[in-house]
């Protein structure tokens, strides 16, 4: 069975587990994600971007943080090139994969990113993350700049794998990730 194989079965079980995640799981996901954030950084946060994600089904969603502080969300282009953008609840528009983001204009650069929050599909003991499969945020990741930023999965616990997940050669490991039943950062 070839990596692409095992990584398709792996992605079909873990969106299946994650159909099961309740509501009240994902809302205290939410929670820790912010009781995270206020433990370490309190009121000051230098003025710099957390970068987020637009939820998709059965997703934490962590826009409430832009009550607090500054977010950035994602904008998929051509050629697996992601940029992070800041937002500011205004007018979106989709990206090249459909999902709404911030207008290209509003680009960052990693300076401006204090850390990143990406979804899982799911994550394991080594911090390596099953995503949807396009890579985006690893190839983002290859930029030694972009890799010094805290990168930290979100999921709920139900989706934390106890075996190791298949791991390609351009996979590279999460600094964290957040459950509602642990912050593992």
């Amino acid at each position: 069975m070839t990596i692409s194989d095992k990584k398709y079965f792996e992605r079909n079980f873990f969106k299946n587990l994650r159909k099961k995640s309740s509501a009240g799981d994902l809302r205290n996901v939410e929670i820790n994600v912010k009781t995270y954030i206020d433990s370490i950084f309190g009121k000051d946060f230098e003025q710099k971007y957390i970068g987020i994600y637009w939820p998709l089904e059965n997703e934490v969603d962590l826009r409430s943080l832009g009550d607090k502080y500054l977010l950035a969300l994602p904008r998929c282009e051509k050629n697996k090139n992601l940029l992070f953008c800041a937002w500011d609840n205004k007018e979106l528009s989709k990206d090249f994969h459909g999902i709404l983001a911030p207008y290209s204009s509003n680009k960052l650069s990693y300076e401006k990113i204090r850390m990143m929050f990406i979804p899982c599909l799911s994550v394991d003991r080594n911090l390596i993350r099953l995503g949807y499969g396009g890579g985006y945020f690893d190839k983002l990741r290859e930029d030694k700049n972009w890799r010094s930023i805290p990168c930290i999965g979100i999921l709920t616990s139900n989706c934390v794998s106890d075996k190791l997940l298949t791991r390609a050669d351009w996979d590279i490991p999460l600094s964290g990730f957040i459950t509602e039943k642990e912050i593992l950062v």
